[in-house]
């Protein structure tokens, strides 16, 4: 059993794996010894794990882990991955990032696949049938456009999701809403188009805090895998410590 781990901007996500399947993931706010003790009595065929975070600090989660497991990987730009990375700034590169691509390219290997991760930024990369990593593209996330506009004005409101809207806004609160959800259903519909005209056969994936909201509300058809930086996680972590 394999134990896979991403810390991102505003969550941390844990799965336990059996082979290529899920058993249980979880999701809290903080990891600490106690999370890491009692997964570890539940599950005592963990041998190995993996950790991802576009976090800073997390000296504490490792020492924790290493404590804990026999195996264990953190992922980072050096750390061998399944496929080829044409991103010029390795070093950059979120690993939750590189976790969705590769996470893409297992379950859909051969295919080429727009990955989009809507969460705290709203980011898509693209993968191609070669298993190729072109790159992509990053931009606020949904609630963090709302909190630009009243951070960076004097009289506009903190407003959120919801989900009522039109496409033009009759008030101002309304106008925020249409501007800010109707804004990111144009730009990944946009997006989406886009890579349809060069790739025909284009697999699209919706991942991230914000996919479920935003999955019936899109022209395209997509698929939505919210485990997806997990599953590329558990991949990872397969190919350099395999069975």
């Amino acid at each position: 059993m394999n134990l896979t781990i991403d810390i991102g901007n505003t969550r941390n996500k844990l799965a336990i794996f059996k082979d290529s399947n899920i058993i249980e993931s979880i999701t809290v706010d903080n990891i600490d010894i106690n999370l890491l003790k009692s997964i570890q009595d539940k599950y005592k065929k963990i041998n190995k794990a993996i950790v991802s975070s576009v976090r800073k600090n997390n000296d504490e989660v490792l020492k924790n882990l290493k404590e804990s497991f026999n195996s264990i990987i953190e992922l980072t730009s050096h750390t061998p991955i399944p496929i080829k990375n044409l991103y010029e700034t390795k070093e950059t590169l979120g690993k939750d990032r590189i976790a969705a691509v590769v996470g893409a390219n297992n379950i859909y290997p051969n295919s080429n696949v727009l990955v989009i991760d809507m969460g705290t930024a709203i980011t898509f990369d693209f993968i191609d049938h070669k298993a190729c990593y072109q790159g992509g593209t990053i931009s606020p996330g949904m609630n963090m456009r709302f909190k630009a506009l009243n951070h960076y004005t004097s009289k506009l409101p903190l407003l959120g999701q919801n989900e009522t809207f039109e496409i033009i806004g009759k008030n101002t609160p309304d106008a925020i809403i249409s501007g800010v959800q109707n804004g990111i259903i144009f730009e990944v519909d946009n997006y989406i188009n886009y890579f349809k005209q060069k790739h025909p056969n284009l697999t699209t994936i919706l991942t991230g805090g914000d996919a479920i909201f935003f999955d019936k509300k899109l022209k395209n058809t997509i698929f939505v895998n919210l485990n997806l930086n997990l599953t590329g996680l558990n991949t990872i972590l397969e190919y350099n410590i395999p069975k």
